[in-house]
């Protein structure tokens, strides 16, 4: 019997591994990853200084013990280079050369990968993106290695304030540049990320918004720095968390439907009838959401469905926790089609925004310790995401 073959070892992958064994302990699976097929969780890298762990303690499995612990073949350091639709199988480059292999099932689950931008000088060497622990290991060893604190992140969005609220708590000395002139500008009304943007300079966070990295060059003492508005100053290491861009490059050589991401129905089946997509690189029903909870609800239904019982993906409303200490954040953005209202509270510590519709609560922003206290009331508020059919 030919196995479920799953491509991709990360959060997304392994999660759906998990509730593929739950229902089912004999369904024969395959993993392939390009990787070291070691377990982490993602998230976690994103506050891993000011947890004191180091990359060596942030994993929770390698290879072998994943194959023991999910009854699974995993391949690791393996490349997907062609997925075969009509014969079911894909075309694989190992140690050993190139192979074949079938598949009764495919899941693709190969996630997202850093935006880079152009930026001129003999200094981006030291320009880091960290979307692996692979990468976080590399970062960390050049952090480690410099003997001032003085890091420049690209980018304001959610991974890049929780990068910059990390750095700020082992003691760096923290820049942030962002082209919008808001922090977490795609996730915030105006309102609410000015609060936000107060909180986390008045911690010792710096921002230059409205402009961009243009030029970095090497110097004596560390790096120079040269903005687009034409300010300069130094620093010591450069991290670039810009955002990511969903891996759809072997889907689309397979002629598989993509819009922003992979396009998968509410089964998270593709445009073809065996080959299914999960995690970042998925836009479910037009809903393209790179955090947890959606990957969870994804991994649930799909573990269902690949083992004969089909079943259909359930959004709830998933409020999602920005982690900045500095600034407590937790976020549930109405739907981007919908035309809202936005109502501010303003308190001593923060302030609550309510997006609705009529009466009807859509989303919401809390900032601060007092406001984040009424996560799960509010959100017992809002409708379903993607609901299920009556």
């Amino acid at each position: 019997m030919n196995p479920i073959v799953v491509v991709g070892s990360g959060m997304a992958g392994y999660t759906l591994a998990r509730e593929l064994r739950k229902a089912s302990a004999e369904a024969p699976l395959l993993i392939i990853t390009a990787d070291d097929a070691i377990n982490y969780s993602k998230p976690v890298l994103s506050n891993a200084l000011s947890g004191g762990k180091l990359p060596e303690q942030i994993g929770m499995g390698d290879h072998a013990k994943m194959t023991e612990q999910l009854k699974a073949s995993i391949m690791a350091h393996t490349q997907v280079l062609e997925i075969d639709k009509e014969n079911k199988t894909l075309t694989l480059r190992t140690d050993a050369g190139i192979v074949t292999q079938p598949y009764a099932k495919l899941v693709l689950a190969v996630g997202a990968s850093p935006i880079r931008i152009p930026i001129e000088g003999d200094g981006t060497s030291e320009v880091y993106a960290i979307n692996s622990l692979i990468d976080y290991k590399t970062f960390h060893a050049s952090l480690a290695q410099k003997k001032s604190k003085r890091v420049l992140l690209l980018g304001a969005g959610l991974i890049g304030c929780e990068f910059a609220n990390d750095l700020l708590t082992t003691e760096h000395d923290v820049t942030v540049v962002d082209l919008a002139p808001r922090p977490l500008g795609r996730l915030l009304p105006q309102e609410v990320a000015i609060a936000f943007q107060k909180q986390l300079e008045a911690k010792g966070i710096r921002f230059e918004l409205a402009t961009t990295v243009k030029h970095i060059a090497h110097t004596d003492t560390g790096l120079s720095v040269t903005l687009a508005n034409g300010q300069t100053f130094e620093v010591d290491i450069v991290l670039s968390a810009i955002g990511l861009k969903p891996n759809t490059e072997l889907a689309h050589a397979a002629e598989l439907a993509i819009n922003r991401g992979i396009q998968v129905n509410q089964s998270l089946q593709t445009s073809h009838a065996d080959i299914y997509a999960m995690g970042d690189c998925a836009e479910v029903e037009g809903h393209l959401l790179p955090y947890v909870m959606p990957l969870m609800q994804q991994a649930r239904a799909l573990a269902q469905t690949l083992t004969g019982n089909p079943s259909l993906v359930h959004y709830p409303a998933m409020p999602v926790s920005v982690k900045t200490p500095a600034a407590p954040l937790v976020v549930l953005p109405p739907a981007p089609h919908l035309e809202v209202t936005w109502n501010f509270e303003e308190l001593e510590d923060g302030m609550i925004a309510k997006a609705t519709i009529g009466d009807v609560l859509q989303g919401f922003i809390l900032l601060g310790p007092t406001a984040t206290k009424q996560r799960m009331a509010l959100t017992k508020l809002v409708p379903d995401l993607l609901g299920l059919p009556a």
